[in-house]
C-alpha cells in the first residue's frame, strides 16, 4: 500500500497555553465496570478559556487511518524531542499510546500541523501505555487533568499493565487540593466531565470499539510481565508497535504482513563503544536498529519507523536508517516529533 509521508517544519507551531490543573478520576480494576459520577457542582460553567479546537487549512482524508509521532524523545533532555507518545487517528478518533512530558501540548500542535482536529486535546478520550516507566508516564497528570480546563466532557479511558490504575489513583490523591479548589471555587468546574476509567490489562484484546482493535503482548522490558507491545488494527491499516523492548524475536510473528512497524531503535555500531554495564542493559533491555530491520525483513512488514532513537556513539539518524536497511529493503523513516504517516 502507499504510505504518505507530511512533515511541517517546527516553525509553523502556535506557542499555544495550557495551564497544569487538578481533576478528578475513578480508577477501576479488570472485569469491573466504571463507577458512574456524579457532579458536586452547583451550575455549570463554561471552561475560563477553552479555544475552540483550531480550524484546518487542508484537512485530511477521516476516511484513512493517520499515525501521528507526538513525542519521539527518550529520558535525554533533547530540546526538539518530547517523551514518548504516539497518535493512532481513525475514523476521526484519536487514540493515544503513551504520554510522555509535553503530550497535552504536542497534541495541541499536531491537530494544527497535522490537520486532524481528532488531536485537539478535549478530544483525546482513549489512551494506552506500553509500561509505566516515567518518560513514558510524566505527561499522564497532564493528559488527565489539563483538557479538563479546555473543555473535555466526557471520561478519560486508559489501558495499561498491571499498575496503571494504581497509579492514577495516587495522581488524583496528589492534586486533591487543586481539584476541590477549582469545583468548589469560583471556577465551578464540573467533577463528572473529569472522570477516569483505567484499567489494568493483560496480554490478549484489550479494546475493540469498531473502529480500533487492540492487542497487547508482553516484551522484554524491565519487569517481562508488565511491558506490552500493541498491534493496531484498523478498517485499512494494521500497525504494530514495540514499545520500549529488548530483542524479542517473537515479535516477527506477531508483526507479519502488518502496514507499518513502529520500533524503537539504538545505534549497533555506538553501542560497542561503551562500557561493559551499558553493552549489556541495551543489549537486553532495547533493540540494535540491525536487528530491527531484521525483524522487519522476516515479518514482511511495509514500512518501519524508528522512534525513541539512543544515539549511543553519536550516530547519525541516516546511519540508523542504513542499518535497518542492512536486511530491511522496504521503507524506513526515521521518527521526528510532529511527523504524520
Amino acid at each position: 500500500m502507499l504510505i504518505h509521508r507530511d512533515i511541517r517544519p517546527l516553525s509553523l507551531l502556535p506557542v499555544l497555553l495550557v495551564v497544569l490543573i487538578g481533576t478528578s478520576c475513578v480508577a477501576t480494576r479488570p472485569n469491573e465496570p466504571a463507577p458512574t459520577a456524579t457532579s458536586d457542582s452547583p451550575r455549570e460553567a463554561p471552561p475560563p478559556f477553552p479555544p475552540p479546537a483550531p480550524e484546518v487549512a487542508e484537512p485530511r482524508d477521516p476516511a484513512r487511518t493517520w499515525i501521528v509521532l507526538l513525542g519521539t524523545g527518550t529520558p535525554g533532555s533533547e530540546p526538539d524531542r518530547f517523551g514518548p507518545a504516539t497518535a493512532i487517528v481513525a475514523d476521526g478518533n484519536a487514540y493515544l499510546i503513551d504520554a510522555g512530558p509535553g503530550v497535552v501540548r504536542r497534541a495541541a500542535a499536531a491537530s494544527i500541523v497535522s490537520g486532524l482536529a481528532a488531536l485537539y486535546p478535549t478530544n483525546v478520550r482513549v489512551a494506552f501505555f506500553t509500561h509505566l516507566h516515567s518518560d513514558h508516564t510524566l505527561g499522564y497528570p497532564d493528559l488527565i487533568l489539563s483538557p479538563w480546563v479546555l473543555g473535555r466532557s466526557e471520561p478519560l479511558r486508559v489501558y495499561g499493565p498491571p499498575g496503571v490504575a494504581a497509579m492514577t489513583t495516587a495522581l488524583l490523591e496528589a492534586y486533591r487540593e487543586d481539584i476541590r479548589a477549582r469545583v468548589e471555587g469560583p471556577e465551578r468546574l464540573r467533577r463528572d466531565h473529569l472522570a477516569v476509567q483505567a484499567r489494568d490489562v493483560m496480554p490478549g484484546l484489550i479494546f475493540d470499539d469498531g473502529i480500533l482493535q487492540v492487542d497487547a503482548f508482553a516484551v522484554p522490558h524491565g519487569t517481562p510481565d508488565r511491558a506490552y507491545g500493541f498491534k493496531l488494527t484498523t478498517a485499512d491499516r494494521t500497525i504494530v508497535m514495540s514499545g520500549d523492548s529488548g530483542p524479542f524475536d517473537g515479535l516477527a510473528a506477531v508483526a507479519t504482513g502488518a502496514d507499518v512497524l513502529i520500533h524503537e531503535a539504538y545505534g549497533a555500531e555506538g553501542l560497542r563503544d561503551r562500557d561493559a554495564e551499558i553493552q549489556r542493559y541495551h543489549a537486553s533491555e532495547h533493540t540494535s536498529a540491525i536487528k530491527v530491520g531484521q525483524i522487519a525483513s522476516e515479518a514482511g512488514v511495509g514500512m518501519v519507523i524508528l522512534t525513541h532513537q539512543l544515539h549511543l556513539g553519536g550516530e547519525t539518524e541516516d546511519a540508523l536508517v542504513d542499518q535497518v536497511r542492512l536486511s530491511f529493503d522496504g521503507e524506513v523513516a526515521y521518527g521526528r516529533d510532529l511527523d504524520v504517516f
